[in-house]
């Protein structure tokens, strides 16, 4: 080190850097729709839900995550990294809900068929950053308030009858 130091007026010319990976289990992450999602539903026609739940993960392949993550910014907490993963979550689930949606009222009885999916689905993107998604979990699909509002006033729709001679007797 002397004759390097010497050599190039005392800084050295080899630089490392250390980063620390933890490599335990993050659990108790939360996702959530920050807009309502617009689906088709086969009895109210469109509706606009939120949807919100957990997930768990751990940094499976540290070299990869270092270097598709962190790069050059040198710290990243998990909270840093939940928003970037909660776009993608969003995205993926928007699309198994598309897929596999039919009606809001069904919804709560698909919730362990739709997380499957979700965790199906994601487990290449989080893969790709060097993350394995360990558990992935919806607890809550949630209609806005003018969906809910549609949702109300649907039993009263049916209960008038025929909307035609109703609006004609007006």
């Amino acid at each position: 080190t002397g004759l390097v130091k010497l050599a190039f007026s005392g800084n050295t010319p080899f630089t490392a850097e250390v980063y620390y990976v933890s490599s335990r289990d993050m659990i108790d992450q939360r996702w959530g729709t920050t807009e309502p999602i617009t689906l088709p539903d086969s009895i109210l026609g469109m509706v606009r839900i939120r949807a919100h739940g957990t997930y768990s993960l751990a940094v499976s392949e540290p070299q990869r995550f270092v270097a598709q993550v962190v790069g050059a910014r040198g710290y990243y907490s998990t909270k840093d990294i939940t928003n970037y993963l909660r776009g993608i979550i969003i995205s993926r689930l928007s699309s198994v809900l598309g897929e596999n949606f039919s009606t809001i009222l069904e919804m709560p009885s698909m919730f362990d068929g739709v997380s499957a999916a979700g965790r199906a689905r994601l487990q290449d993107d989080f893969a790709a950053i060097g993350l394995a998604l360990k558990q992935f979990f919806i607890e809550s699909v949630s209609p806005t308030e003018e969906t809910s509002k549609a949702i109300d006033e649907r039993p009263s729709m049916g209960a008038i009858g025929d909307m035609d001679k109703y609006v004609k007797f007006k």
